[in-house]
């Protein structure tokens, strides 16, 4: 639950009037967001946001811009004027396994003044730890632009090769030693240390620039009050999620009074200009609105409520995005921003037409009874969603990338079945359905090597494949339940995995064969497949070094997991 604390002033004169306390409350309550509290020595006001899919609503400016359609100070979509330039940012190919993504543009002709600056400092913190998962998906450098020479380049190199001053330091330090000693290098060192080569951002005059995610340099890094001309950069492994916090950020200075100019990134032949603030669109129809709102809105009064929330809308509800809302995946959320607008407590009780008699549906009680039993053996649950990567599926797994039919090199492989893959995602971290729970335990793992060993996790949950349909040619996709789980400590081999299995199918009433396989994310020798009345119900084994430090876990782990839906089917039939 974000927290942010806003000037009062400063509030009042981004919105363009006086808000008493109970106005405010009003107003943060449109955003999800509540009042915490109000220090009127330091004129100062603490709003604390339920929604962290709305960071734009982090930085002051993006809070008085969202009042300001509210109020019908300002209504409909805010834009913005961004000039081009002739200046570039190189993006080397060394980055690609590293952190692939930047964007970048100038904010220029107006003095930081002491309000904004701490505003600005919140935001880029808040962006980067919340938003950025601790700077890993995404971080933010901001630097005085008078002494930064374009065009800038951004590289990786090896950790001993470079050296430069960092922020808050007296003197140079290599890139290595940066990481084990200076106190942001201990706190982040852990985004980059499965990494060979570290990411760098120089200039022309070859004056390093940062060390993203790491630290700036310490001549260019530091922006100062009265500062009329800067320079902003985000690197990011995620590159829906860099477009939206470059347009958060552009508009918050924007909104101050700063001239944006674009800057174009260049990665080989190809050329992209930053930031990029095109509105994307979603038609919705009143239809849909009267339907899920239980409201009888006219046309009109859909238009003027979404203006209230800055949309542009169109007679036939064709709908402009901000280009700073990430959060809008479907109509549904769209329409919910009506009825934020149109106020839920003003929309009238109505008694229920319609009784039903519900029951827990039985693969769910099963499912319950399983995930009682590793809770029971010392595992901890875990929960990830089902939307998952390719990367992280696969390649990740020691497993060769998927074609469009799905297959794999492991012709054996239990766990790798093809796909469903999205065709337009939002995120490449969110590209496809996971069809196998194992890597997402790993990736949790991998984000967890600084805690205390053994770990113990196990996950419930559901996967998807595409599988042939009942026709030449057709497919369907198939889902199924299942129940996944590693153990990782320094004395865990294949016998503490086969266990659990072994006591979870005698807990269950069940016996089956264990059939040995060869997968390539398990060592050779040590995976086997679990056979029940000859369906396969599972698998188990000892993950594979190269996975290992794929994931930079420095211990061993074993992992299982078992088709709750083959399991239900077995025991109840």
């Amino acid at each position: 639950m974000p927290t942010v604390v806003f000037s009062l002033t400063d509030l009042q004169d981004l919105v363009g009037q006086q808000l008493s306390p109970d106005k405010l409350e009003s107003l943060a309550s449109y955003a999800k967001g509540s009042i915490e509290k109000t220090n009127q020595e330091a004129n100062e006001v603490t709003i604390s946001f339920d929604d962290t899919n709305l960071p734009y609503l982090w930085s002051v400016e993006g809070f008085a811009r969202l009042c300001r359609g509210i109020l019908g100070i300002e209504p409909g979509i805010p834009y913005i004027k961004v000039a081009g330039s002739s200046l570039s940012l190189i993006v080397d190919d060394s980055v690609g396994v590293v952190r692939p993504y930047i964007g970048a543009f100038l904010a220029e002709g107006k003095q930081v003044s002491d309000a904004f600056l701490k505003q600005l400092i919140q935001l880029q913190e808040k962006l980067d730890e919340s938003f950025g998962r601790k700077r890993e998906k995404i971080s933010i450098g901001i630097y005085r632009a008078g002494q930064v020479k374009f065009p800038v380049t951004y590289k990786a190199v090896p950790p001993d090769s470079v050296s430069f001053v960092p922020l808050g330091f007296p003197h140079e330090m290599s890139l290595r030693n940066i990481l084990e000693e200076h106190p942001k290098g201990k706190e982040y060192s852990w985004i980059l240390k499965q990494h060979k080569m570290y990411p760098l951002l120089v200039d022309a005059k070859g004056e390093v620039l940062s060390f993203p995610p790491i630290i700036n340099s310490n001549s260019t890094g530091r922006v100062l009050e009265n500062d009329d001309h800067l320079f902003i950069e985000a690197t990011a492994t995620d590159k829906h999620g860099l477009k939206i916090v470059l347009a958060i950020l552009a508009f918050a200075l924007a909104d101050r009074g700063f001239s944006l100019s674009s800057i174009e990134v260049r990665r080989g032949s190809k050329k992209a200009v930053t930031p990029d603030l095109a509105p994307e669109k979603v038609n919705i129809t009143l239809g849909q609105v009267r339907k899920l709102l239980g409201l009888e809105l006219k046309n009109k009064e859909v238009i003027g409520l979404l203006e209230k929330a800055r949309y542009h809308v169109s007679t036939t509800l064709s709908v402009s995005i901000p280009p700073y809302r990430g959060d809008i995946l479907h109509p549904c959320d769209i329409i919910e921003d009506i009825g934020i607008m149109y106020g839920f407590g003003s929309i009238e009780e109505k008694p229920l037409t319609t009784y039903t008699a519900g029951k827990s549906n039985p693969l769910h009680d099963f499912k319950k009874i399983a995930r009682e039993l590793f809770v029971g053996l010392g595992y901890q649950e875990v929960m990830s969603p089902i939307l998952s990567s390719l990367n992280m599926l696969s390649a990740r797994m020691q497993l060769s990338p998927l074609s469009d039919n799905g297959k794999d090199s492991a012709k054996e492989s239990p766990a790798i079945d093809n796909p469903v893959v999205i065709e337009n995602p939002m995120s490449e971290t969110y590209s496809c359905l996971r069809s196998w729970i194992i890597p997402q335990l790993m990736d949790f793992l991998s984000k967890n090597t600084h805690n205390p060993y053994p770990q113990k996790v196990f996950e419930a949950g559901r996967v998807a494949m595409v599988k042939p349909g009942q026709g030449s040619g057709q497919k369907t996709v198939a889902e199924h339940e299942h129940l996944a789980a590693v153990s990782a400590h320094d004395s865990v081999d294949y016998t503490e995995a086969r266990q659990a299995v072994d006591f979870t199918l005698s807990q269950l009433g069940l016996a089956g064969e264990i059939k040995k396989i060869e997968h390539p994310s398990f060592l050779p020798g040590r995976a086997a497949r679990i056979i029940i009345d000859g369906k396969a119900a599972g698998f188990l084994g000892e993950l594979h070094p190269s996975v290992l430090e794929t994931h930079k876990v420095m211990v061993p782990v074993v992992a299982l997991e078992l088709d709750l839906d083959a399991l239900f089917e077995l025991v109840t039939k």
